[in-house]
Parts: structure tokens; C-alpha cells; sequence
């Protein structure tokens, strides 16, 4: 029986880590399919704009039949809130970490996508939601974890060392594409989009505050985000046959990022945001790359270099480092919350005694 309660706790403890390496794994696929959809003459924007339908069309039902009772009520202020959440999740984020494939290379923009978590936490400092303490061990584990996981980044897309043969008994050869039309824009583009994409896991933690139906949240993020995309595709795309998908690798990219992407991992990052923060979550972007990596050349028969396991290393140490702080602060919270309710009655108690001991004193004066 203890080993039963035990197990239950270990499971409930390490759930959000499940889940976010789950997520991860399933974004590292999709980045394959997705390639091979925009070989295909997928059009980027309009991929983006079917895949957050979609992703609406799957979670609405749920949304409105399992959080009916505690869905709260939809003000302007809310609805603003939520746009802006959806534009920064969504729609713009997406469009431009899309569009900057065109100039620059699928490794690049794998590997710069690593400075996320580092980009959330300095913003979480400043906003507040995230405590460094420099004299503490953890706290200088979630400093030198931020660096190490940044430098790592830089190593993967910097630095390439010598090739590695491909395997040769890989099952998919596929043959990357390396046009680089505008090195420069394209890297403006993907910063500007890892920096909206860090804000976004930080206007989480708000909007969950005022709104923590997360099945309808993701139902709102999923339907804006599609709209906007729509509103902007339709500005930049002019041929209606750009809309048109035939049941092809083009279909099955856009169900998958509608189902497994917008649709599960949106609401998994949610639960995961509201459970254990947004420095948690941005964590575990850094093994997309590494699992990217392991693919390319097991199963796809790509070259590796030894930079890329040089930082896939690196990568993985400040990740550790990282979890390692955030560990701390989730066992500080917990004890905290555990002495709340002492805390809480002693101060009842209190009240009742001193509430006594007026209506006694209060009862004892007509006598006197």
C-alpha cells in the first residue's frame, strides 16, 4: 500500500516533465513532416492558418461541454487579453519562424529557438514571477543553467566542426535544402519571433489568473490565431489555389499540426504553465534540437557534425542546471502552501478567543 501512495506521488511529481518531453517529441516530428510538406508547395501562411481551424474545430467541443460550469465570463477587457495572447502564441509567431525558413536553413532555426527558455526567464526576472537569489546554490544553478543553455544554442548554430558520415542503413536519405536568399532578414524574423514567443509563455500566467478554463483558452488561442493568420494570408497570398489541399503529404501535415500541435500540446503547455510556471516549460525546448539531431541521422540518413553533439551536450547540462533551480523553488512553494493553514487557523483561533473574551467582559459589566 505505501509503495502504491508512494508511486502515486512520484507520478504526479514528474506528470509536467512527461508531458513537456512529450511535447517536445512532438514538435522534433513535426519539423519533418512539415519540411516535407513545404517541398511539396505547401504555402507556409496558409499552413499555418489551417492548422489553428483545425486545432479550434477539435477542441471546441470539449471545451464547451467540460467547462460549462466553470468557464468565467467573457468581458471586453478578457477578449482583448486573449487576442493578444493568441497573436503572440499564434498567428505572428508562427508566420514569421515560417517565413524565416525561406532565408536562412532548418538548422539554424532550430537551433536559435534555444533561447527561448533564456529570453522567458530574463523577463520573468524583470516582471517579477521568477526570484534569483545569488547566494544560494539554486539560484546560481538557474543563472549558470540559462548561460550554459544559451551557449549551447550558439554552438549548434555556429559552429558546424567535421562532417559525420550518414548511416547508411537509415531507413528515409533525404537531402536538405541550404538557400539562404537573405541571411539577415531571416535572422531578424526568427529573433523577432522567439522574443513574442517568450512573451507568450509569460502573458500565460496572467491570462490563467482570469481565465483558467484551459480547454477554452486553448479553444480562443486556436480560433483568434486562425483568424489572424487568415486576415494575413489573405494580404500577402493571392492565388486561390494556394488554398486548395489535396489528400497528399500536405493534408497530413496540416492534421497533424491541427490535432497533436495546436490542438494537445497547446493545452498541455497551458496545464503545464499553471502547474509549474513559464521558465518550466520553456526548459525542455532546447531537446526539439537534440532530438531533431537524432532523427536527421537515424532515421533520415542526414550528415551530422560534431558541433552538433558538442552543443547537444552543452545543451543538455544547463538544461539539467535549470531544472535543478526550479526544483527548489517548487519544494519552497509547496511548504509554504502546507504552512498556510496553520498559519490560517492559529489566527481563527485568535479571532474566537478575543470575540470570547469581549462577550464576557461584555456580560460582566451590567453586574459591576
Amino acid at each position: 500500500m505505501e509503495n502504491s501512495w508512494a508511486f502515486r506521488i512520484m507520478y504526479w511529481r514528474f506528470m509536467p516533465h512527461f508531458l513537456l518531453i512529450f511535447v517536445q517529441s512532438s514538435f522534433s516530428l513535426l519539423y519533418f513532416v512539415t519540411e516535407a510538406a513545404f517541398k511539396h508547395g505547401l504555402n507556409p501562411h496558409v499552413y499555418v492558418t489551417y492548422r489553428y481551424v483545425l486545432g479550434c474545430l477539435l477542441v471546441l467541443p470539449f471545451a464547451c461541454f467540460l467547462e460549462r460550469k466553470v468557464r468565467p465570463k467573457m468581458t471586453l477587457l478578457l477578449f482583448l487579453e486573449i487576442f493578444v495572447l493568441s497573436l503572440l502564441g499564434a498567428s505572428l509567431t508562427l508566420n514569421m519562424y515560417f517565413a524565416s525558413l525561406k532565408y536562412t536553413n532548418p538548422t539554424f532555426v532550430t537551433s536559435m529557438t534555444n533561447a527561448i527558455p533564456s529570453m522567458t526567464f530574463l523577463f520573468a526576472v524583470i516582471l517579477r514571477l521568477e526570484v534569483i537569489n545569488v547566494r544560494t546554490p539554486r539560484g546560481v544553478a538557474k543563472i549558470v543553467g540559462t548561460l550554459m543553455s544559451l551557449a549551447g544554442a550558439l554552438v549548434l548554430a555556429f559552429y558546424k566542426g567535421p562532417k559525420m558520415k550518414s548511416l547508411q542503413g537509415a531507413p528515409i536519405h533525404i537531402r536538405s535544402s541550404h538557400v539562404q536568399q537573405n541571411w539577415m532578414k531571416g535572422s531578424f524574423l526568427l529573433l523577432a519571433s522567439c522574443i513574442t514567443w517568450s512573451l507568450w509563455f509569460i502573458l500565460q500566467v496572467y491570462t490563467l489568473r482570469k481565465y483558467p478554463a484551459q480547454l477554452s483558452l486553448t479553444a480562443w488561442i486556436n480560433f483568434l490565431g486562425g483568424a489572424q493568420s487568415a486576415v494575413f494570408t489573405l494580404f500577402i497570398q493571392h492565388k486561390p489555389e494556394a488554398w486548395a489541399i489535396k489528400i497528399d503529404i500536405n493534408f497530413w501535415c496540416i492534421l497533424y499540426a491541427g490535432v497533436v500541435i495546436c490542438a494537445v500540446t497547446v493545452f498541455v503547455q497551458l496545464w503545464c504553465t499553471k502547474q509549474k510556471g513559464p521558465v518550466f516549460v520553456t526548459m525542455f525546448s532546447p531537446l526539439s534540437t537534440i532530438l531533431v539531431t537524432i532523427l536527421a541521422y537515424f532515421l533520415f540518413g542526414e550528415e551530422l557534425r560534431t558541433g552538433s553533439l558538442v552543443g547537444g551536450g552543452i545543451v543538455i547540462i544547463g538544461l539539467y542546471l535549470l531544472l535543478l533551480g526550479k526544483e527548489g523553488d517548487q519544494d519552497r512553494t509547496k511548504s509554504n502552501e502546507q504552512s498556510f493553514p496553520i498559519h490560517d487557523q492559529e489566527k481563527d483561533l485568535k479571532i474566537q478567543m478575543e470575540t470570547s473574551a469581549q462577550r464576557e467582559a461584555a456580560h460582566q459589566d451590567p453586574e459591576k
